[in-house]
């Protein structure tokens, strides 16, 4: 009978295979910590206060805060629009992306904008609690710098201020600045042009309470976050190197599944789900984001992503389940309902939320679920849960493998009554199969640290409290790995080319008697499996 690659193939192949894959899990971290730049890079800019010197506001008028075209009058205090007369609704707050004498890429791949107000303390002039700023922002764009600009959005939002003041308040305090977070503010979804115009409004009216007792403004800064350029070509030629990689071992692999004379078992149809879902995420549609203003491409990641987060947590309750089910529960998907339905249900919520702010941002890229109280408690929420799933995830995960440990232990009993040859045999198998497992779960619990510390990191600019630092080699790293380990699933868990016959397992270089072959035959060869491991842990289940 034929087995698997990974009970077939001789300790010194088998040696070599682990030492490459080794080799080539270095290199991803390797070339993410030498090679690649920080993964983004954050810059602020401080904002212009133009003056609208027209009566009356003409929407398709852009305000630029330096160059030939700049604003015809600018203050440099809001003490000097006092003096002069000029009213808040009259004062402009424009902000060019990037700096003079730079340009954007789409290299950059997207473009996150956080907002700061610098308020200063004053007697009669306090912010009061659960104030909201609204804004009327408008966004253009232009791709040198003689064209006109052109509007990409226009929207007037609102976001509530959260600031502290620790010194005593009284009149020699004034002046100092209160501690205000930073504010979501815009999100692009690609960075198709050069240059950007953002110009900020603070309208004021009196009789529908917009804008009152907000402090008194002193600047206002924004700091634009994107992805380094450098990074992201990294990233394309790993997805690109990556990607012909997997999908030619998936062939394979499943060309030799076909081959055989029985018909694949659900072990084997989940590993071949996992090669597509892996091949789906590596195929670097991304390339096309250089040359199109696909807006969408965050979205489409994070959904590529979510599919493959679901299959690999799906496949190792799997693939641990099938070495501990008997053969009447065993190759069917509806046994693992109960655990697969859970992961299908969290996925689904992750593409909701997912859904409730980026695919917003396709039309308003000024929307955020951070802006109000119950979005920025939802979100808070939903992070903190995911992590607490994942986490509690792992720990299952860990006692099925147990359980898996303890299973396969069982049958080591009878090790002993066998021929040497034979026993030693059983026991290579046995010791490979539980290195395998220990590979998942490290492999499992660096995707569950992957997972929660990416969650963290996306929102930590939008709660401004605890930063993450994720360095390249992280990123690399990690996606390395997942292909290293499903390419590693694929190629040993595929059909072996060897063959042997009943006569020569009982005769040949094992030295098994008619015994041991009898009581290997009624023990292993009655069910249909992959591996004689998972052939012996069904029987010792259903035992």
């Amino acid at each position: 009978m034929a087995g698997a690659i990974i009970e077939n193939m001789s300790t010194r192949k088998l040696c070599i295979f682990g030492g490459i894959l080794l080799v080539f899990q270095v290199i991803s971290f390797l070339v993410g910590g030498l090679i690649a730049p920080s993964p983004t890079s954050g810059i602020s800019y401080l904002a212009t206060k133009c003056v609208d010197v027209k009566k009356h506001h003409q929407k398709s008028k852009w305000f630029m805060p330096w160059g030939p075209n700049q604003c015809e009058k600018k203050i440099q205090k809001f003490s000097e629009a006092m003096q002069q007369q000029i009213g808040a609704n009259d004062i402009v707050f424009a902000i060019h992306v990037p700096h003079q004498s730079l340009e954007m890429s789409s290299w950059f791949q997207f473009l996150l904008v956080v907002l700061q107000f610098e308020i200063e303390f004053q007697i009669g002039n306090e912010i009061s609690e659960g104030a909201v700023v609204t804004l009327d922002v408008s966004l253009g764009y232009r791709d040198d710098r003689f064209s006109e600009w052109t509007e990409m959005a226009h929207s007037f939002e609102s976001r509530k201020l959260n600031c502290n003041f620790s010194s005593p308040k009284h009149h020699d305090s004034q002046g100092q600045l209160y501690d205000c977070d930073l504010l979501p503010f815009m999100e692009l979804g690609s960075v198709a042009h050069k240059y950007y115009l953002i110009n900020i409004r603070l309208p004021v009216n009196e009789k529908k309470n917009i804008n009152m007792k907000i402090g008194k403004h002193k600047d206002l800064r924004l700091v634009g976050i994107h992805q380094n350029g450098g990074f992201t070509r990294v990233w394309f030629a790993m997805k690109t190197f990556l990607t012909p990689s997997i999908l030619i071992i998936m062939i394979w692999y499943w060309r030799r599944i076909t081959m055989m004379t029985r018909p694949p078992v659900l072990l084997e149809k989940v590993i071949f789900a996992l090669g597509i879902s892996m091949t789906f995420i590596n195929i670097p549609v991304e390339w096309f984001s250089i040359g199109f203003d696909w807006t969408w491409m965050l979205l489409f990641g994070d959904i590529r992503q979510g599919i493959f987060y679901a299959m690999l947590l799906s496949f190792w309750i799997i693939f641990c389940g099938e070495h501990l089910m008997d053969q009447n529960e065993r190759n069917r998907l509806s046994v693992y309902l109960k655990q697969i339905v859970p992961i299908g249900f969290g996925s689904f919520c992750l593409f909701i939320f997912d859904l409730c702010e980026r695919g917003v941002q396709l039309t308003n890229p000024f929307y955020s679920i951070w802006a109000t109280d119950v979005g920025t408690e939802l979100a808070m929420a939903f992070i903190i849960v995911a992590g607490i799933c994942a986490c509690l995830y792992f720990f299952f995960l860990c006692f099925m493998v147990f359980q898996v440990f303890r299973n396969i232990s069982g049958k080591r009993c009878s090790l002993p009554a066998m021929s040497k040859a034979r026993r030693l045999h059983y026991e290579g198998l046995i010791f490979r199969f539980k290195f395998l497992m220990l590979v998942t779960l490290t492999c499992a619990a660096m995707t569950i640290v992957f997972f929660i510390i990416s969650q963290v990191n996306e929102g930590h600019w939008k709660w401004g409290e605890y930063i993450v630092q994720v360095n390249s080699a992280f990123f690399t790293g990690i996606y390395g790995m997942w292909n290293l380990y499903v390419f590693a699933i694929m190629f040993l868990y595929a059909p072996s080319h060897k063959c042997y016959s009943d006569a020569d397992q009982s005769n040949g270089d094992l030295g098994v008697s008619g015994g041991e072959e009898l009581q290997l035959t009624t023990t292993i060869t009655h069910a249909d499996g992959p591996t004689e491991i998972y052939r012996l842990a069904g029987k010792e289940a259903q035992e």
